[in-house]
């Protein structure tokens, strides 16, 4: 439980501290090339996965308050079933890795939408965040989302195929922080080299 709890740790203050570096040093939508096919491009959503939005018809955000609720409880449940895990010492150290990415990806974009609304002002495209005293409460913090790979260009873009590009026609225009990687890698990483342990473990 020693390693995991480690693994967790180390993760954590990686997100972190790229997000806040990117949101106390560029402006929203500001970008860094660092090659033509990657750049850091700060955006912020409401909680959504690879930068989309959660749609949002004025007043109280309800619908950011359901998801984060959401969030907190699956979070506990895969927290108390990561700590079922550690007690048995037959589990494969693979997969308990997975899940300790799984769930320190799920923590760090909770820790977003529970805090930043409270610790730091308002983003702008004329101006980047500092710390202060907020510009919405608790809960309603949005997600700092950074990496972009404008890779391959369409010039016509098939209706059935819009959701794959952004606006500049770019596929898979979508932008992601570190956790939604931990999450994505681990997912794909136990689909092909651990389902059969989960399959033992429920059967």
């Amino acid at each position: 439980m020693r390693n995991i709890t480690i693994l967790v740790v180390v993760l954590l203050v990686l997100d972190q501290a790229l997000k806040i570096w990117i949101k106390t040093h560029l402006c929203i939508n500001e970008a860094i090339e660092v090659f033509p096919w990657f750049q850091l491009r700060f955006v912020e959503n409401n909680g959504a996965a690879f930068g989309m939005q959660i749609a949002n018809a004025g007043g109280f955000d309800w619908g950011k308050l359901l998801l984060t609720s959401f969030r907190i409880v699956m979070i506990g449940l895969l927290g108390y079933y990561i700590h079922h895990l550690t007690r048995k010492k037959s589990f494969p150290k693979g997969a308990m890795i997975g899940l300790a990415m799984i769930f320190a990806g799920a923590v760090g974009n909770l820790i977003d939408s529970l805090f930043y609304g409270v610790i730091f002002t308002a983003s702008t495209p004329l101006t980047v965040a500092t710390f202060g005293e907020g510009y919405s409460t608790f809960l309603m913090g949005k997600v700092v989302d950074m990496f972009y790979f404008p890779l391959f260009q369409w010039n016509s873009v098939p209706s059935w195929l819009e959701f794959l590009v952004d606006h500049n026609n770019y596929f898979f225009g979508a932008i992601f922080n570190l956790a939604d990687a931990y999450i994505s890698v681990a997912a794909v990483y136990m689909l092909i080299f651990q389902w059969q342990t989960f399959d033992k473990e429920w059967n």
